[in-house]
């Protein structure tokens, strides 16, 4: 347990406007005309835009009287280079007085990075998390953000977090900063219908690590007290956070494996949209840890593995499954720093699993079971590394200081060497 000398006794809570149900991205005209906008990008990635989604969405804003245009140049798992590209091609055909985003975690994100690029002086790595990037913050308001999720998994509709891949090193960092928060999240559960199956559990990994690492982050108190300039959006675990997080284990419980099988099935794709919603509004401000910041090497510093379902034949390990792939060994790490907490996670993600005799191994037998019954692969082993990968990815990983801070105990270079070897292989 950590014990600051002068106890943080403040917390922060953030979150956009949320419009939430089937046909609600029918209504964006209207939600863009009440923040003035005249003229509106819609981003999103190809595989969405082939859907028909995005542009939908652009004639029905145009029906309020808004010029919109679609840019379907986003890639996914975006990099330096693509949120240049996005970036030069909202420059060059602005000025916007909004966006649009229509997809996954990845239109998201790029439409995050071309807001803040367009608004404000500076160069991308400017703005990227220390130590990697400046961590500079925006000095200038951002143009309204209209998050529109068409995966149920990252809830970066409801975030102030940017990830992206910088290939020169091998690394996947992010933009942190409250203005880059959408101020409406559109959860339209019927957008998420067209998901593969591959694509639903590696994106319902990410929801499930969203809420168990916020309800086992370190708590806010047990921050030093910071002056109002410092405060950050990742406070640690607190009451509200708390109640999003158990709310979105309970709805993944009985609608995860459901949505994943049975792709068809509204009533489980309207529950992973809402745990996703739940979870983000969770870990948006209490914050992640230890898997997501193992997560940024295990995808940034991918071999030659592709999943099925997703496009292209470039190699990419998607964020939720490298999220989820060192998950178990975290939280048997995790266990000692509060195990009321992990067991109360297990407890709500299977509420019919018999209790193990070693409780530390509970949280992780419960996990491992799900990631073997949604078919994500057998640990890091599973997606191309080994033993000898570990000390670089323990490198990139130690470079996620934002992350690492919010665990609920000390992470040394040695925790994470042996939570990645032990990942080798999970069953």
């Amino acid at each position: 347990m950590i014990v600051p000398s002068n106890p943080e006794s403040v917390f922060t809570y953030g979150a956009p406007a949320l419009k939430f149900g089937p046909g609600a991205s029918a209504e964006i005209g209207f939600d863009l005309g009440q923040y003035g906008a005249r003229r509106v990008l819609v981003v999103t990635d190809a595989g969405v835009a082939a859907t028909g989604a995005p542009a939908r969405i652009a004639e029905q804003i145009a029906g309020f009287g808004i010029h919109a245009e679609v840019y379907d140049g986003v890639h996914v798992e975006p990099t330096d280079e693509s949120l240049l590209a996005a970036i030069g091609h909202a420059r060059a055909s602005g000025p916007w007085d909004a966006f649009v985003a229509v997809g996954g975690g990845s239109s998201i994100d790029t439409a995050k990075a071309v807001n803040l690029l367009t608004t404000n002086p500076g160069e991308l790595m400017d703005y990227v998390n220390a130590p990697i990037g400046a961590g500079r913050a925006p000095s200038r308001p951002l143009k309204p953000l209209v998050a529109v999720p068409t995966t149920t998994g990252t809830g970066s509709e409801s975030t102030t977090i940017c990830v992206l891949d910088v290939l020169g090193l091998k690394v996947k960092t992010g933009i942190s900063h409250a203005r880059l928060r959408p101020v409406l999240a559109v959860v339209d559960p019927d957008l998420t219908m067209t998901q593969p199956p591959e694509v639903t559990a590696a994106a319902g990994m990410d929801i499930l690590c969203h809420a168990l690492e916020s309800y086992t982050a370190r708590p806010y108190t047990s921050y030093e007290r910071r002056r109002p300039e410092e405060r950050v959006p990742y406070c640690g675990s607190n009451p509200v956070a708390d109640m999003w997080s158990e709310q979105a284990i309970r709805l993944l419980a009985g609608s995860f494996r459901t949505a994943v099988r049975h792709g068809d099935d509204a009533r489980a794709r309207g529950a992973m949209a809402l745990a996703a919603t739940f979870a983000g509004l969770g870990f948006g401000n209490a914050g992640v840890h230890i898997p997501h910041a193992n997560a940024y090497p295990i995808a940034g510093r991918v071999k030659d593995f592709h999943p099925r379902g997703y496009p292209g034949g470039e190699p990419m390990v998607p964020h939720g499954m490298a999220v989820a792939l060192t998950a178990p060994e975290a939280f048997r790490f995790t266990f000692d720093a509060d195990p009321a907490r992990h067991l109360r996670m297990a407890e709500l993600l299977h509420p019919s699993a018999a209790k193990p005799d070693e409780p530390s191994e509970f949280l992780p037998g419960v996990l491992t079971t799900l990631m073997r019954d949604v078919g994500i692969p057998n640990g890091i082993g599973g997606v191309g590394y080994a033993e000898a990968d570990v000390p670089a990815l323990v490198e990139g990983a130690m470079k996620q200081q934002r992350l690492l801070t919010t665990a609920p105990k000390p992470v040394r270079e040695e925790d994470l060497a042996r939570i990645l070897t032990r990942s080798l292989a999970l069953w």
